[in-house]
């Protein structure tokens, strides 16, 4: 016997040996001490306690517990994990996974609270307080209402969007008898049919004359025909004095509105800054967004959704604004401003008013 397998069957004895070993140490775990233990939430309701929590209870927690680190409105403080908005965002190039766009339980919702939330005082939420602060996210990923209240009884009711487009993992049925046979690796089959030919690119075999697409020799088709002669551009008039002044000059601001956006603006101060030493944050600076293309601010990290529409032209007009203001999920939905967005009409007039005080 080598010594390698020496090594390897006295290990297997040690191990066997260790296996049926009294060692005096530690007790048997009490039923108590298990219970402690057991607290996963399983995705079939298994494990949920007795309990509910509405939205505005859930509002209030979190801004007392988890706001400081994930923001007002679950969208993230500084590098904190962003928990809403998202929607349509994972087939892009930056892919926004929260618990709308792209976790498929409520359950693991609940569970990953209860069991490790708040940060540093882990444990500590009643399960009523974990029935509301999951209520809260639904709401904040647009799921439910603001009157929603969450209960054990229609926990399993809750379907989350993201749910269908996860699979379970059958390759060991499916995939892996095809691997364990003998491969085969020459006279596999009697006949080899080329049904195929490349484009452009004389690589595919042919017995006849080495790739010739259909008498074209391997070249592409004839180029296309010169375009016609562009015509002569109209030279544009230029525009007089009074008119540059005009364009130039900007609209005078009504300044009782901008006074009314200014408390208005209040709800947006979480995510952004305006004036002198503004600086990104969890959103980016607005000095003047009204008149600028969408998704060009230096030094934010944009949703692909956004850095796509300035690419093709989107600009903050007032109208535009006011429309994505109203509710920026519906207006872009792979956005990553989580706010649920504001009702009055009037409001988002003041606001956007405000931010005109701000140029760039």
């Amino acid at each position: 016997m080598s010594k390698f397998l020496k090594v390897l069957t006295g290990a297997a004895l040690l191990t066997a040996s260790a296996a049926h070993a009294e060692f005096g140490l530690g007790r048997d775990a009490t039923p108590d001490e298990v219970a402690a233990w057991n607290i996963d939430i399983r995705p079939d309701g298994q494990g949920l306690p007795e309990g509910s929590g509405d939205v505005y209870t859930g509002e209030e927690l979190w801004l007392e517990n988890c706001s400081v680190c994930h923001g007002d409105f679950a969208e993230g403080a500084g590098r904190w994990p962003v928990l809403a908005g998202g929607f349509g965002s994972l087939k892009s190039d930056r892919p926004v996974k929260t618990i709308g766009s792209y976790w498929p339980y409520l359950s693991t919702v609940y569970d990953y609270v209860n069991r490790a939330m708040p940060f540093g005082n882990a444990q500590s939420l009643s399960a009523d307080d974990v029935y509301a602060l999951t209520a809260y996210l639904m709401y904040s990923n647009d799921l439910v209402d603001d009157e929603f209240e969450l209960s054990k009884e229609n926990f399993l009711e809750v379907q989350m969007p993201n749910e269908p487009n996860f699979i379970l993992d059958d390759r060991l049925e499916t995939e892996f008898p095809l691997f364990t046979v003998e491969a085969c690796m020459e006279g596999c089959k009697d006949s080899v049919e080329i049904t195929k030919r490349a484009a452009f690119i004389d690589v595919t075999p042919d017995g006849a004359g080495g790739g010739d697409l259909e008498g074209g020799g391997g070249a592409p088709a004839a180029a296309a025909e010169a375009p016609a002669a562009e015509e002569a551009p109209v030279a544009e008039q230029a525009p007089t004095a009074d008119e540059e002044v005009a364009a130039e000059a900007p609209a005078a601001l009504d300044m009782a509105l901008v006074a009314e956006g200014e408390g208005n603006f209040r709800q947006c101060k979480s995510c952004h800054q305006v004036g002198e030493g503004a600086k990104n944050r969890s959103g980016p600076v607005l000095n003047g967004v009204v008149g600028r293309t969408a998704g060009i601010v230096d030094g934010f990290r944009y949703s692909g959704d956004m850095t796509d529409a300035g690419a093709g032209g989107l600009v903050w007009t007032q109208e535009e604004l006011t429309s994505f203001l109203a509710d920026p999920k519906a207006y872009m939905p792979g956005t990553k401003m989580t706010f649920r967005g504001v009702r009055d009409e009037a409001d988002i007039a003041g606001i956007i008013e405000y931010l005109k005080s701000f140029p760039e």
